[in-house]
């Protein structure tokens, strides 16, 4: 019976260690070229350069912006610290933006065009099939060029 009774403990012991799951700090290192200078990226899961799922986060200094573009994917967007101002259409347009908070989250569907900036700095989290592919309405935009 004791045996039994300490087979049971080590079992649920066990459990509770597989569903915490604790996962190490997020890697941060530079955004891709494809965004402006100054944002930070860490991959959450999957690999945003393949096929495939994959979630990321974004980190946005003060004053960054995003300047109107689209992805050929739907991108779930959800702000996981600080501010972002985030609008649809072909050009930044000050009646047409929204302002979301902690917590809040938008889909940008595919091919709508979009754009986001920060006054406070804010870290979102995205999460988008593969491979990441951005295009800008304006090509001048476009920090590759």
């Amino acid at each position: 019976m004791r045996r039994l009774v300490l087979v049971g403990i080590v079992a649920l012991l066990a459990g509770s260690a597989v569903q915490t799951g604790a996962r190490p700090a997020l890697r941060w290192g530079p955004a891709p070229p494809s965004l402006p200078k100054g944002a930070k990226l860490a991959v959450v899961s999957g690999d945003p350069g393949q096929a495939g799922s994959f979630v990321i986060r974004l980190k946005f200094p003060p004053g960054y912006a995003v300047p109107p573009h689209r992805h050929p994917t739907d991108e779930h967007v959800t702000v996981v610290y600080g501010a972002l101002t985030l609008g649809m259409g072909p050009v930044m347009d000050e009646g047409r933006r929204t302002v979301l908070g902690r917590g809040d989250s938008v889909v940008a569907p595919a091919n709508m065009n979009h754009y986001a900036s920060t006054t406070q700095g804010a870290t979102v989290q995205i999460s988008a099939r593969g491979p990441f592919q951005i295009t800008y309405v304006n090509p001048t935009d476009d920090p590759r060029l």
